[in-house]
């Protein structure tokens, strides 16, 4: 593809089309002072703002007549900023890219993590007239990509036939051959993320039901043990009163407490370890008290289940037989 399809993409189907970017990317080395950061350079067109939705926060965008004249400027991320000029203010001074001199004219506002966990400030925006010209030495007309938005979602698939039909007329495809391109939309890849997430979602699931099986089967062997080394104390309590349904809450009871304090003790390593990694990381980190008081009532749970057999054990036992038991 190349920046003229991206052109006659917004010139033929501009009542469905808003906005179009030729895209091309190059990850480079890029050096201010003493300090070099290696990040990706994007370059684009000056309707990417408006596809992505992403703001300038300090400084202007570049122009299209930066864009036409092929202008060595750029505009850069909040983590590019803080990395190659901490605390000083970036406008106006002049990075090297790729031993290329560029000039910052502008701070994109952060936009945080994608979907898919990649920090999505860590990026330097510049014309991609200038980034295939200076940064790839490309002698070709050539894009990597082109970012396009739709007045309405309602017409994408309009919107995806036309302009299949208009890069085939234009690549001068036969009807036999197969598209020498690819189409993504945005709801393709929030259903690959959903899917993910779903499969994720699952395979955790899973583990948390194996641990909270063994978890509960020790739980029993415990209390089992218990049973058989209190079986004189069984004998000497229903001897004097103790009724059977005494004897079941009592051990009931002590597996409640035991998973409850292992629940507790589990919730507490959970929400110091998500806020440990969180500062080291410098992640934003969302605990949900919710689900964290959920896992802590589920532990009590776990106990009840499996704490029931061996208390029901210990309440049908002869307290004949307990008090002659060695």
């Amino acid at each position: 593809m190349t920046a003229e399809d991206a052109k006659a993409i917004k010139r033929e189907l501009s009542h469905l089309v808003s906005s179009v970017s030729p895209t091309v990317n190059v990850t480079c080395q890029m050096i201010y002072q003493g300090k070099n950061w290696q990040s990706r350079v994007t370059g684009v067109s000056t309707d990417m703002p408006d596809i992505r939705n992403w703001s300038v926060d300090e400084g202007r965008f570049f122009s299209e007549e930066e864009e036409r004249t092929y202008q060595r400027v750029c505009v850069i991320g909040t983590t590019v900023k803080a990395n190659l000029f901490g605390e000083d203010d970036p406008l106006g001074r002049t990075i090297r890219i790729k031993d290329m001199p560029f000039k910052v004219v502008g701070v994109l506002e952060s936009k945080g993590a994608n979907g898919w966990g990649q920090d999505q400030d860590d990026t330097v925006m510049a014309p991609y007239t200038t980034v295939g010209r200076v940064l790839q030495r490309s002698t070709f007309k050539s894009i990597n990509m082109m970012n396009l938005s739709l007045y309405s979602m309602d017409d994408l698939e309009e919107a995806k036939r036309e302009i299949t039909a208009l890069l085939r007329q234009r690549h001068r495809l036969a009807d036999y051959q197969d598209d020498d391109f690819e189409t993504r939309d945005t709801t393709e890849i929030m259903n690959t993320i959903g899917s993910v997430s779903s499969l994720m979602t699952i395979l955790l699931t899973a583990v948390a039901a194996i641990s909270l099986l063994v978890g509960g089967i020790g739980i029993m062997n415990i209390m089992l043990v218990s049973v058989t080394e209190r079986i004189k104390e069984i004998g000497l309590r229903m001897a004097i009163g103790a009724t059977p349904v005494n004897i079941l809450g009592q051990f009931i009871l002590e597996a409640i407490v035991l998973s409850t304090v292992g629940g507790a003790i589990g919730v507490a390593v959970g929400v110091g370890g998500a806020k440990l990694i969180g500062e080291i990381q410098h992640w934003p980190i969302l605990i949900e008290w919710s689900s964290a008081i959920g896992a802590f009532l589920f532990s009590s749970f776990v106990g009840l289940f499996f704490g029931f057999y061996p208390a029901y054990r210990a309440s049908k036992l002869n307290p004949i037989d307990c008090l002659r038991y060695e």
